[in-house]
């Protein structure tokens, strides 16, 4: 059932406008040469952090259509019934949102990091953070969507929410892309997984209070 749902949110996601935050996110890594001037060498020793930055605003846009149509139509409700429980839905929605946020994502560095002129070096670096940071970013997303369910203004509430709760996230990411021997990969990789085992809890009670 959790396949099918995964499935189904899946192709949801590619039928919809999965392609607009990766455009967004090659749009701000484009416009930052822009804004830090036409110097190459500081581009490239910034370019990693600026990804992340990038990243984390990207993740910021599907956050409105992550739960609330699903609450709306009387989706989570079904679900209820045919015996799921929203701990569930929510962690098939996280696998779901990453698959089809996270891969795409890292293609599109190939272009940004080429934008920003990065080394081969610091793109493998930027990459691997990336692959480690984004399921937790994912789970992130869910569970503030879950959180904003139903409230007036729930784009903006979630943003509030989302990017103080990424900020250990994309200070370990960026520090890692930098110097991957100060051992912020591993920390960047623990609050991923934080987040990971995590999100699906209080989605899951966010859902419930959404039903009710």
């Amino acid at each position: 059932m959790i396949g099918r749902l995964i499935r189904r949110d899946l192709r949801r996601t590619f039928t919809g406008s999965a392609l607009l935050p990766i455009l967004f996110f090659l749009l701000v890594a484009a416009m930052m040469p822009f804004a830090v001037g036409p110097d190459g060498k500081l581009l490239a020793r910034v370019g990693p952090g600026l990804l992340w930055v990038a990243a984390l605003t990207a993740a910021l846009l599907p956050i409105e259509r992550l739960v609330e149509p699903d609450r709306a139509s009387g989706h989570l409700d079904q679900l209820a019934l045919a015996g799921l429980r929203m701990e569930e839905v929510a962690l098939a929605r996280i696998v779901a949102h990453w698959l089809g946020f996270g891969p795409p994502l890292l293609l599109a560095a190939f272009p940004a990091s080429a934008l920003l002129g990065m080394s081969g070096e610091a793109l493998a670096r930027t990459l691997l953070t990336l692959a480690i940071g984004t399921p937790g970013l994912a789970a992130l997303a869910v569970a503030v969507a879950s959180i904003t369910a139903g409230l007036r203004q729930a784009s903006a509430l979630g943003a509030l929410l989302l990017l103080p709760l990424a900020i250990p996230l994309l200070i370990f990411a960026a520090s890692a892309a930098g110097d991957p021997r100060a051992g912020a990969l591993q920390l960047e990789a623990a609050v991923s997984l934080f987040l990971v085992v995590g999100a699906p809890f209080v989605a899951g009670a966010s859902l419930r209070a959404a039903r009710t």
